[in-house]
This record gives structure tokens, C-alpha cells and sequence, in this order.
């Protein structure tokens, strides 16, 4: 559960109240070790405030996580997440950083398709392998009978 920090720096009528997360949190929200989320924080994906020797993580850093585990689930390299996540945020050019994510998105689909027809090779290989020890055995079984 999110904690609620107050920050004055976003209204001129006083402190209004501010989402922050804890490393147990977010490690219990998206199912992670704490040491993968400071991992992520080290590769420059999370920046969190400090609190004494707390790490405090802002709704911004739970979307990082978020994009994060995204970019992870579709086979992107962190370099590549990381670099679509800045862009994200600085919201300079939309044009440009959805070119730049169709093209991160081509590769990879190219390289998983390659993928793919190895793995199909090598199950045709093993079922052809599979169909061939299977008539073996039944032609020594036939032959002892």
C-alpha cells in the first residue's frame, strides 16, 4: 500500500498529498526480489528519493518499474528500455520516439522469428528422430513374436 508524503512543491495553496512507495512494495506489487529493483536502480531505470537510508519511490518510479517489466517481457535489452523510458518521459517528439519504438519493436520480432524457425527445426528434427525409434521397437517387437 502506498504511502501519502506531502509536497509543497505542487500547489501554491499548501502541501497536497503525494503517492510514495517503499522497496518492500514495490517488490511485493510486482513480484520482485528487492535486490532486482535496486539492480534496476543501479542500471539508472528507478531513481528514488531518500529518506535516511530508505529508499522513497515515486508514482513516476512505479511507471518506470511498470515500463520496465514491459520492455523485459517483450525480450528488449535494458539498454534499449532504458532508452525508450527517457524518451517516454521527455515527451519531446512523439513522432520520433514511436519510430524509434517500431524499430526497436521490428528487431526484436525478427530475431524471436528466427528463433521461432530454429525451434521449429529442431522439434521436426525430434519428431522425426521420435518416429524413427518408435518403428524401430516395433519391428523388434514384431521380430521376437
Amino acid at each position: 500500500m502506498a504511502r501519502v508524503a506531502a509536497s509543497r512543491l505542487a500547489s501554491p495553496r499548501g502541501a497536497i498529498a503525494v503517492p510514495t512507495f517503499s522497496i518492500g512494495e514495490l517488490a511485493r506489487e510486482f513480484g520482485l526480489t528487492t535486490r532486482a529493483i535496486r539492480f534496476y536502480e543501479d542500471c539508472g531505470l528507478l531513481r528514488p528519493a531518500r529518506a535516511g537510508k530508505s529508499r522513497v519511490y515515486s508514482a513516476g518510479d512505479r511507471a518506470r518499474l511498470t515500463l520496465t517489466l514491459r520492455g523485459k517481457r517483450l525480450g528488449l535489452k535494458l539498454a534499449e528500455v532504458k532508452e525508450l523510458v527517457d524518451m517516454y518521459e521527455t515527451r519531446r517528439d512523439t513522432d520520433a520516439q514511436l519510430r524509434r519504438f517500431v524499430d526497436v519493436l521490428a528487431r526484436q520480432r525478427a530475431q524471436l522469428a528466427a528463433r521461432l524457425a530454429e525451434l521449429q527445426a529442431t522439434l521436426d528434427e525430434v519428431v522425426a528422430q521420435e518416429g524413427a525409434a518408435r518403428q524401430a521397437l516395433r519391428a523388434r517387437a514384431r521380430a521376437k513374436a
